[in-house]
Formats: C-alpha cells, sequence, structure tokens
C-alpha cells in the first residue's frame, strides 16, 4: 500500500468516526437540551444545576451510543475501566459545559431562557471538542491492526495449528517447561 493511500485510508477513517461521534452527540445535545428546559421550566430548580440533571442524562444514553455504535469495533476488554474513564472524563465535559453556563448566569447576570439555552449550546461546543479527544484516545481505545494480529497468530501456531515455542520460528524444539 502506498503512503499516499495509507494517507487516505486513515482520513477515511477519522471522517466515518467523527460522523459517527457527531450521529451520537447530536441526538445527546436533543437529550440534553430537551431536559435540561423542561426540568428549568417544570421545576424551581436553578439554571446551572437543571443543566447538570441535563448533561448527567446526556451523558448516560452518550455512553451507550459511543459503546454500541461508535466505538463497537474497540476494544471490548477492561468494561470496568472504560467505564470509569468515561465517567471520569463526562465529569470534566461536564464542568467545562456547565462552567460557560455558571459564567453567564451568575458573572454576567444573563438569565433569560434564550441566553441560558445559547451558553449551554456554547459549553457542550467546547467540552465536545474535549470529549472526542479523550473519549477516543483514553476510553475507546483501538484495537491492534489486523496484520499485527496476523502475524502474531502465525508466531504462535505452526502449519498443523499446534503452539510453537518461543524463539523457535520453525516450531521444531519446545520449550521443556509447561505454564
Amino acid at each position: 500500500m502506498s503512503e499516499r493511500s495509507a494517507l487516505r485510508s486513515r482520513l477515511q477513517a477519522l471522517t466515518r468516526e467523527v460522523v459517527k461521534f457527531g450521529a451520537v452527540g447530536g441526538a445527546g445535545v436533543v437529550v440534553n437540551f430537551v431536559v435540561f428546559n423542561l426540568v428549568r421550566h417544570l421545576t424551581e430548580i436553578p439554571v446551572v444545576r437543571a443543566s447538570i440533571v441535563a448533561t448527567v442524562v446526556a451523558t448516560g444514553t452518550n455512553y451507550l451510543g459511543y459503546r454500541y455504535f461508535t466505538y463497537r469495533d474497540r476494544d471490548k476488554q477492561g468494561r470496568t475501566k472504560e467505564l470509569t474513564l468515561f465517567l471520569l472524563f463526562s465529569v470534566v465535559g461536564l464542568v467545562i459545559e456547565n462552567g460557560l453556563l455558571y459564567a453567564a448566569t451568575y458573572g454576567f447576570g444573563w438569565d433569560s431562557p434564550l441566553q441560558s439555552n445559547i451558553f449551554k449550546f456554547l459549553g457542550i461546543g467546547v467540552a465536545t471538542l474535549f470529549r472526542f479527544w479523550s473519549y477516543r484516545t483514553w476510553v475507546f481505545q483501538a484495537l491492534p491492526a489486523r496484520e499485527a494480529v496476523e502475524t502474531a497468530e502465525s508466531f504462535l501456531t505452526d502449519g498443523a495449528g499446534s503452539p510453537q515455542s518461543v524463539g523457535s520460528p520453525t516450531g521444531a524444539a519446545r520449550s521443556g517447561s509447561r505454564d
């Protein structure tokens, strides 16, 4: 494969990932805004707390979308670690998102429903950049390349499928110790 086609292939894979991330994120934004505006208008909960409730609900729906749609082909080992990291980075995103809303509401007094929705939208945008980077880098890690897996499998088995000893490319010499 030429350098140019390898680059094109990587760009296409990144584009597919961004589109899938955006689709799940878009659905999450809708959930976030619907819950935010319902909580804000149907309860007496202050604006930033209503936003935090909405962000938590959207985060739950987003995890399902990212795990089972966007990153379904990624490593599924260590789900506890994955979920822990997802929640950790989601909390950072929550602070970014709602920090902007807090600054607008309590720092500048911009508390009308329109202003709150605008600053919530801006907060979601900034937090989304952080979330995309952190989720793809730390949470939903890529599986090893197919060639590496095939090479490792062929190294571990000979033509008949029996295990080879480490250090013996032909599989003729076997290790005396068994693990």
